[in-house]
């Protein structure tokens, strides 16, 4: 087991950088070396990061490097790729992603990695799963990030209306990380209260159609932020960071992160977010929940986008 505490960000754009940044205000390692196709990028965004070191308790070492260097890190997260544009579907960035991958994936492999994989470029399922393939490395050693953002930005939706912090929401979105995400309501609690006995027992304070509303606010919340500002960032990179962490400090967390389902819903094969066991050994374990059947449905309906989109990706091939 690698203990290294050693992080290779592939792909120095606004995701990269939000994670690089958070990665330096919270200490998360202990080395951090930036790659990109533009070499002279990567070395502006170090020196930068370097010059606000004096300000952090933060001691890492933070250099703009090459694939080479990435034969002794821990984890190699990717956020290479194009970005999505106004009005676009996350799926819609599939070809032109793919192509980047083949690149990156081939290029991180020979480096002599054998760390763990996280993905967050989009369409992240389908990059994540595509990143198993080439790299030819054990599913649990890939990860993407999944509905990770998406739950968090569920948790404090469902704070805010139920006036209750929002660490103590315990909800997720399940699925694709777009467009076919979900609520399992039948799981969602707050402390250990079934959100769905909440609203039976206050009828007239919470509403069924608010729940609705804020699953949709979820699901929309991507491509609102893109429209007002032409991309989202901060968010993810707090969300890489969260991530990494648990892998770096073994911390078993449950994150929905994409995984691979190994017969967990009757699904064998495709990676998509749902509630893992994340620590130094990647996916430890997903926890497989107890769905009604119309979530249960929802889910399959979600495997299934995806399955039929990256049997489009292997045709083009």
């Amino acid at each position: 087991m690698n203990t290294k505490r050693k992080v290779g960000l592939i792909g120095t754009g606004m995701v990269g950088m939000s994670f690089a940044y958070s990665a330096l205000n919270q200490s998360l390692c202990d080395e951090l070396v930036l790659i990109d196709i533009d070499k002279k990028r990567a070395q502006g965004e170090a020196m930068d990061l370097n010059h606000g070191l004096a300000f952090s308790h933060s001691s890492m070492k933070i250099y703009a490097g090459e694939y080479s260097d990435l034969k002794d890190a821990a984890v190699a997260v990717i956020c290479a790729g194009v970005n999505q544009k106004p009005g676009e579907s996350r799926l819609s960035l599939l070809k032109r992603n793919s192509d980047v991958f083949r690149s990156v994936v081939t290029s991180i492999t020979q480096s002599g990695f054998k760390g763990i994989f996280l993905v967050a470029t989009n369409p992240v399922d389908i990059m994540t799963r595509l990143t198993c393939e080439l790299s030819g490395f054990e599913p649990q050693f890939v990860l993407g990030t999944g509905t990770t953002l998406d739950t968090a930005r569920l948790r404090y939706l469902l704070g805010d209306y139920f006036g209750v912090d929002p660490r103590n929401v315990h909800a997720y979105i399940m699925g694709e990380h777009g467009d076919s995400e979900f609520v399992p309501w039948s799981q969602a609690m707050i402390s250990t209260k079934p959100i769905t006995k909440i609203l039976e027992e206050h009828p007239k304070k919470f509403f069924p159609s608010d729940m609705e509303l804020i699953a949709a606010e979820v699901r929309e919340a991507a491509q609102k932020i893109i429209s007002a500002k032409n991309a989202t960032y901060y968010g993810i990179g707090i969300a890489i960071t969260r991530i990494i962490r648990a892998i770096l400090n073994d911390d078993r967390t449950v994150l929905t992160v994409s995984s691979q389902l190994q017969g967990q819903y009757g699904k064998e094969g495709v990676f998509v977010g749902t509630p893992c066991i994340v620590g130094r050994q990647g996916v430890t374990r997903l926890i497989e929940l107890d769905l009604t059947s119309d979530e249960l449905q929802s889910f399959h309906n979600s495997c299934s986008v995806l399955e039929g989109e990256f049997d489009s990706l292997k045709s083009k091939k």
